[in-house]
This record gives C-alpha cells, structure tokens and sequence, in this order.
C-alpha cells in the first residue's frame, strides 16, 4: 500500500516579517548596481538636460504652457472620469482631429499615456487565435501588451523583416500583428518598417508601430514613422504614440484606421476603465502640435543635433550609436561605471540619462543623450566636453 506523507506546517510569518523578501532582492541589486533612486529636481535647473524626452525643447515654450493653463482654467484641474462617462472634452477631440490629420491616420483616440495606448492596441487588437511578432528590443509596454493580450506570442530578432516573414509563414492562427518600435529607446535606431510591412502583408497581418521616438522628429514636418516611409493611413497599419516626448505634455494615442479607432473605444480596458488625459495635458500637446505645424524645421533641427552629437563624442574616442532620431547612447563598461559616469556629468553641470539593465534589452549599460532640438551649438560642444572629460574610458 503507497501511503501519502502529510503535508509540511505552513510557516506563518509574523506581520513584521510578510516583506523581509524585499529587503533581500534590494540587496541582490545593490549588488549588480541596479538600485534606483528618485531624485527631485528644481523647477528652474541651471544643469544643461540631454537626460528628458523633450526632443523639440517645447516643454517651457509659452505657446505650450499658455495653452496647458488656458485649458485648465476653462475645463478644469481634472477631466473628471473615463472618456465613456464624463471625461471628454471637445479639447480631447479636437487633439485626436489634429493629430490624426498630422499624422496621416483616418482617426486617432487620446490615453492618459502611451503605455495605456500600447496595451490598448496590443490587447484588444488580438485574442488567444492570433499571433504576436514582437521585435526583441521593443519597448516595456509592448511587452506587457503582449503578455496581457492572451495571444501566442513569438519574439523576433531585432530588426529582422526576414526572420518575421518566417514566423508568420508557419502559422496557423487565424490572426497576426507585427509589432515594433519605430526608433528604439536605447540606441536611437529605426526599425525597418517598410520591411516589416512588407513581411506582413505577403502573409495577412497587420503592423502595430510604436511611434513614441518618431513623432515630431521623422517624417514631413515631424509626422511621424510611418509618414516617412509611406505607411500612413494604410488600412493594415496601426501606430501609437506618447504626448509626452516632442509635444512636451502627457498623455499617448493611437492612430489607425477608423474602424480600429471604434473598436479600441467600444472594448479597450486602459479607455474605458481609465479617467481620461486631464485638460491642461491636452490643451499643452495641441498647443504643442500646433507649434509644430507652423515649424516643422524643428523636426530637422533635432537630427542634425543629434548627428552632430555623435559625431562628436565618436570623435572624442567613445562609442556612440548612429542616431536615426533624437536619441545619441554612449557606452558604458558597467553599469556601476554608467552611474557614476551620470553622476558625474551632472556634478559638471550635464544631466544625462543612464540605461543598465533590466532597461536595456542586450545588457550593456550606457548614457543616453536626448539631442533636443533647441539647443544651440554652444551648447553641444559643451556637452560633448562634459561627457568625454567625465569618461570612464578616457580617465
């Protein structure tokens, strides 16, 4: 006769002691250098930033914070509720007309952020009949999309229409979407959208584009991605986007179709059970847009900068990416090295941003310099000089 052992006492823990395994994984990352630390910083910084995502130099622009306080004051301090309830205003719908037109899209639908708007268009775009081709180096929130859309979901190697075209030719689900970045985060490179496009539609599926590095930056005037390689307003392609990087403001969208528009309003969880963008994030980014309408050579201006950047710091003898945006990385040897080398930039007076890992997909660790557009050119050198003084490398 086989006899079962009794079940071991379960061991409960005092109150005191339910999150004594915190403390242990916060020792495990001082120990790789990956503790992170909140730092306040003053509303009026006399330290250069290439650290934020400001890519046009419009977050303090007057048309922007006008236009943010202006719509404050007419809708109010919050918009209330979900979008669906009571939290539209004709502001939200005047931003999602504009931007949709500027863009090149049928319609667009405004979040309360792009990582809202990336899980809205990765899980309600998709259900367990559908296969996710992910590009490696996506994004966090992309990520997350597709571990919460259900889906059967394949991790494509970076930048490989190829390698997609592969994957989607064996599948057998009834659905698939392509998903990548449109410039990626890290080292400022574009995905090869035309490729990847091509690569779905010779097998039936759709390209979701994560425009957040795009947008304002690339394409005619600023128009995004999709817009510079001629996919905008394609009836298979859906991109997304953050208000939060060159618009100067808060918030994301996504931009498609008009049909995919009515179904992300009627069934997308991050819209529906959300409160919706509070007025003065959208009276700052149609501010913002705006502004970029009637300049567009801002959008040039933030490339050449960013050219100019690595050019520079490649020069000065360290490995800097090739931007095809406004994103310039530096590499570090660590990434103890990356944040002291941060640390010491900004005690120069230079705020950079530090990538280590989890943040970075292939696990080497780096500066990040954003090649905001309204810097002058004494103010690049000065940073190049900063940057190479403060090197790791060259000490």
């Amino acid at each position: 006769m086989v006899t079962s052992s009794a079940p071991e006492q379960q061991q409960v823990l005092a109150p005191d002691a339910v999150f004594d395994w915190l403390d242990e994984a916060a020792e495990l990352r001082a120990r790789a250098g990956l503790t992170r630390t909140l730092r306040s910083r003053p509303a009026e910084d006399p330290v250069l930033d290439l650290a934020s995502n400001d890519y046009l130099g419009l977050v303090h622009h007057p048309a922007v914070t006008r236009a943010a306080a202006d719509a404050a004051l007419r809708w109010g301090g919050g918009s209330t509720g979900s979008r669906l309830v009571t939290g539209t205003t004709a502001l939200h719908g005047e931003l999602e007309q504009e931007l949709a037109e500027f863009c090149g899209f049928e319609a667009a639908l405004v979040f309360s952020s792009g990582y809202a708007a990336n899980l809205a268009a990765l899980t309600a775009l998709t259900d367990p009949d559908t296969l996710i081709v992910s590009d490696a180096y996506n994004h966090a929130s992309l990520i997350d999309g597709c571990r919460l859309s259900r889906s059967d979901v394949h991790r494509a190697p970076h930048s490989d229409p190829a390698a997609v075209a592969e994957v989607l030719a064996g599948r057998s689900h009834r659905r698939a979407l392509v998903v990548s970045d449109s410039v990626f985060s890290v080292d400022g490179n574009a995905a090869p959208l035309a490729g990847l496009s091509a690569a779905a539609r010779a097998h039936g599926a759709a390209l979701v584009i994560d425009d957040a590095h795009g947008l304002g930056v690339l394409g005619p005037g600023g128009s995004g991605a999709a817009a510079a390689v001629g996919l905008a307003g394609q009836p298979d392609v859906v991109a997304t986007a953050t208000l939060s990087k060159s618009l100067g403001s808060q918030g994301g969208a996504v931009l498609g179709p008009r049909r995919v528009i009515r179904h992300l309003t009627e069934t997308a969880r991050t819209f529906i059970f959300d409160t919706g963008l509070a007025p003065a994030a959208v009276g700052a980014a149609l501010g913002a847009l705006r502004l970029l309408r009637a300049e567009p050579q801002r959008a040039d201006r933030a490339r050449e900068v960013a050219r100019t950047l690595a050019d520079r710091l490649t020069a000065a003898g360290l490995q800097a990416s090739v931007p095809d945006a406004a994103v310039v990385s530096v590499r570090a040897p660590g990434p103890e090295a990356a944040v002291q080398w941060a640390a010491d930039c900004r005690t120069a007076g230079l705020a950079v941003g530090c990538f280590r890992p989890p943040s970075v997909p292939d696990g080497i660790s780096r500066l990040r310099l954003t090649a905001r557009g309204d810097l002058t050119d004494a103010q690049i050198a000065h940073a190049v000089s900063i940057v190479s003084a403060t090197a790791p490398v060259l000490r």
